[in-house]
């Protein structure tokens, strides 16, 4: 693993020192790109550090150098971005551009982002460097966990089939070629890191396309955000009053959350099978590995643990009579099975116990001067009835790419998404497209399929024959 460190010590503190805040205008423009480069390098490096469990740098240099605070305000930034910006885009007359990559990469910042937040805010420090700017977080958090109560189930079925028909390769990391002006990209995941493999001649993509893609990438980058979010309640005994407030009162957490763990969006049933998302796509359940805790369901648990049990949540949330019915709600939970694998969560089931049996409170009225996040706001204030003239100033000046700006900024985008890393730090080992078996060979032609047997490659070959001889055809033409 050592030989595949990307970034030198050195390297990874210039581009650390070089992170900064783009107004809205500037997405996608010159300089935003690099900083996007720099996002991937930095996120592929922590991960690789976390995956072998050893000191991790890039944690470390964000917090010395005060930047925790910077991603957030990109992360809301690009939020922004895609919901008063994106759509503006897609809509004008003239909206015709020859390649939509560049404005993908743009949809595809926030993941960036997210995945970086999610990997550094494991540690409880990095919460702390975020100074005021966790406020922000934390709403930012809640619109997503919003976005995942209101989506209640696994999604369009048409697009999941395409998520199983996919190696774990392709569906995590989608498919570029870099190679040539024009390209496509397949619904990328957003797993930790995003990566880019050769596929032969696709055909252009329409903007709706463009949209839908951004609608799936939006159901992972939440999942993220839930993650991110539990990290936060990791550290309540340390969060400011200000923090708390917004947490319990004006968001009201618990109850969202058991929300989350009534409707679990992360899991579906299809055709009787039982299945989670998982590491970037939908994966069926084995009836002996049902009762298994869930991962996203474990973070869910562990947040409500935290918020509901430790000392200073407690003296500051409100257990009204509305309250006290959605959370006594998670008794019908917590069975035998779920306290095997989550002892502490006896804990919790005490705690409602006594709940049942407690008198609720009236909603408290206390006049209480706090910090309020600004982020969204101040973004929002600046660029008031701006967005139509922000869309026409990045259709002309940032995403009406020559063919060789393209290839330029394509030659750039191959040398930061090296495959060997991305392999690396893939959330699961390729699986055989054949029989979905964990596999080590790929096809020797496309390199873009895995088989776990010489057997398999042979019964794939009538659906795979065409797609492989045409990226071979691709590679000689280079």
């Amino acid at each position: 693993m050592g030989d595949l460190e990307l970034l030198l010590p050195g390297e990874a503190e210039v581009l650390v020192r070089g992170l900064r805040s783009f107004q809205l205008r500037e997405m996608g423009s010159e300089g935003w790109n690099k900083q996007h480069e720099s996002l991937e390098k930095l996120n592929m490096q922590a991960i690789l550090d976390a995956t072998i469990s050893q000191a991790e740098p890039i944690q470390e240099l964000l917090i010395n150098h005060g930047k925790i605070p910077t991603l957030v305000e990109e992360l809301i930034a690009v939020e922004m971005w895609k919901q008063k910006v994106f759509p503006v885009l897609c809509r004008l007359e003239d909206f015709k551009p020859q390649n939509t990559f560049p404005i993908y990469m743009v949809v595809h910042h926030e993941a960036s982002i997210i995945n970086l937040l999610e990997t550094v805010f494991f540690h409880k420090e990095v919460c702390e460097s975020a100074d005021d700017k966790v406020l922000d977080l934390v709403d930012y958090c809640h619109r997503k966990l919003i976005l995942l109560v209101a989506r209640k189930g696994g999604g369009d079925l048409s697009e999941e089939e395409q998520f199983q028909d996919s190696t774990p390769m392709q569906v995590s990391y989608g498919f570029l070629d870099l190679t040539k002006s024009r390209c496509e990209f397949s619904p990328a995941s957003t797993g930790r890191v995003n990566a880019m493999c050769l596929c032969p001649y696709p055909p252009l993509p329409h903007h709706q396309e463009l949209q839908k893609q951004a609608e799936m990438m939006e159901f992972e980058i939440s999942l993220k955000a839930l993650s991110v979010l539990r990290y936060i309640t990791d550290c309540v005994d340390s969060l400011s009053l200000s923090t708390l407030n917004r947490m319990l009162r004006t968001h009201n957490l618990p109850c969202l959350l058991v929300e989350l763990l009534e409707h679990s969006p992360w899991s579906r049933r299809v055709g009787g099978k039982l299945q989670h998302f998982e590491s970037g796509r939908w994966q069926t359940v084995a009836p002996s590995e049902q009762q298994k805790l869930n991962k996203l369901d474990g973070q869910v648990w562990i947040a409500l643990y935290n918020l509901l049990l430790s000392p200073e949540a407690r003296a500051r949330y409100c257990l009204t009579s509305f309250a006290k019915g959605q959370l006594l709600k998670l008794q019908a939970f917590l069975t035998d099975t779920l306290l095997d694998q989550l002892p502490n969560l006896a804990d919790l089931k005490g705690f409602l116990a006594h709940l049942s049996l407690a008198e609720t409170q009236p909603p408290k009225k206390d006049l209480v001067l706090e910090q309020i996040p600004e982020i969204w706001d101040r973004l929002e204030r600046e660029n008031k009835g701006k967005w139509q003239a922000i869309a026409k100033h990045q259709l002309q000046h940032v995403f009406s790419l020559s063919e060789k700006d393209l290839r330029q900024q394509a030659q750039r985008w191959a040398e930061t998404y090296r495959l060997d890393v991305l392999e690396a730090v893939a959330p699961e080992r390729p699986r055989c497209g054949y029989c979905n078996a964990e596999a080590s060979k790929r096809c020797s032609r496309c390199q873009n399929v895995w088989y776990c047997c010489r057997e398999c490659q042979v019964k794939h070959w009538e659906k795979h024959g065409k797609t492989c001889v045409l990226a071979a055809q691709g590679d000689r033409a280079k």
